[in-house]
């Protein structure tokens, strides 16, 4: 009798001690929980970084007359705070229009130029309706200027063809078929700002000392998946990037003019020329922005942006357009050669490889 009374006294202390036990466990628990929720919301007050975007002040007091310019309106603004789209299109006007309609709504967003290659000029209807996207989207004292930047042969060298009436020093090169959510376009002109003189976007390619050769003058051009197997990059393409305007010029008057000619006659790798160019000039790697996602759309399938605003806002990339060169077989094969050929014109392997990657930590869990 005894000995079960002490069996009953023993278990009841062991289940008070089990419960003690797990009190104190959720007391840990919801403490650390606690100290992790105080920390995320005061870290960036305690490092001296800003968690709320830039504010581009497109105040009335900002602006000023220019008459001298062919736009959607002759008010621009004279600060160098925001940025200037340069987008690149051929013959797809419903994807031009897509991405014009969606970008004038980014807030850093000064101007839009068209690189028009085409031989007729852009019709009446189509300027018409872009102008209408441009002015329903400038209210509230924000005027964004639309230019067509028109050439008179086709060639890839116009995407980097000097402009002379940009009001800001960054350039946003993007693809006509691209769209990004503003808020991550934003985040990336946030990243440019602190390295203005380099390359920052979200395409990133990577260089190879091709070994097999027996000559480490020799190289490879690899894609995304080489980048994603060793966390390594050395070029940004022009497809979506931010760069200084200084570089245009630098493309049209004091890049190796056997570059343009190579890339006029080829029909290939402007972008990797401009990667070149700016690697050359500042010793220094690209930098990455890395997205939440990319999401490729089946060829020539439109992507309807009013029906998808929460994939815009949690920081998708849609490519809506599938019928551009990287498109064609033997892709890799003609990069890999203008590789080789820029090279020797430079007479060096300028291009920097880096593992660096810039994460906007806000929206993201795992960096």
């Amino acid at each position: 009798m005894r000995t079960s009374h002490f069996s009953r006294r023993t278990a009841l202390g062991f289940r008070q001690a089990a419960i003690g036990s797990v009190k104190i466990k959720l007391l840990l628990c919801c403490m650390m929980a606690f100290t992790f929720i105080m920390f995320a919301t005061r870290a960036a007050s305690f490092m001296g970084w800003n968690s709320n975007p830039p504010i581009f002040d497109r105040s009335a007091s900002s602006w000023q007359y220019d008459s001298g310019l062919w736009s959607n309106s002759a008010i621009h603004v004279s600060n160098r705070r925001g940025y200037a789209i340069l987008m690149n299109t051929w013959k797809r006007y419903d994807l031009l229009k897509q991405s014009i309609s969606h970008y004038t709504s980014c807030p850093g967003l000064d101007s839009i130029h068209i690189v028009w290659s085409e031989p007729d000029p852009p019709s009446v209807s189509l300027v018409k309706y872009l102008n209408n996207v441009v002015e329903s989207k400038s209210r509230d004292g924000r005027q964004i200027e639309l230019k067509f930047d028109i050439n008179k042969e086709d060639s890839l060298n116009n995407r980097f063809k000097e402009v002379t009436d940009l009001k800001t020093d960054a350039i946003f090169s993007i693809d006509d078929d691209i769209i990004f959510p503003c808020s991550t376009v934003e985040f990336a002109f946030t990243v440019w700002q602190s390295a203005p003189d380099t390359m920052v976007g979200f395409v990133p390619r990577i260089h190879w000392v091709d070994q097999s050769k027996g000559n480490t003058n020799n190289y490879d051009y690899a894609g995304w998946w080489s980048v994603w197997w060793t966390g390594t990059y050395s070029m940004i393409l022009s497809k979506a990037s931010f760069f200084h305007r200084k570089y245009l010029r630098m493309y049209t008057k004091e890049m190796p003019a056997s570059i343009r000619e190579y890339v006029a006659k080829n029909r290939n790798c402007e972008d990797i020329a401009m990667s070149f160019l700016v690697a050359n000039t500042t010793n220094a790697p690209p930098i990455w922005v890395k997205d939440s996602c990319k999401k490729s759309l089946e060829k020539s399938k439109l992507v309807n942006i009013a029906t998808k605003p929460l994939d815009l806002l949690r920081g998708k990339i849609y490519e809506i357009g599938s019928t551009g060169i990287s498109s064609l077989g033997g892709h890799g094969e003609r990069r890999t050669h203008c590789v080789n050929e820029f090279v020797a014109e430079y007479g060096k392997m300028p291009l920097v490889s880096t593992s660096v990657k810039a994460v906007d930590s806000r929206d993201t869990w795992f960096w």
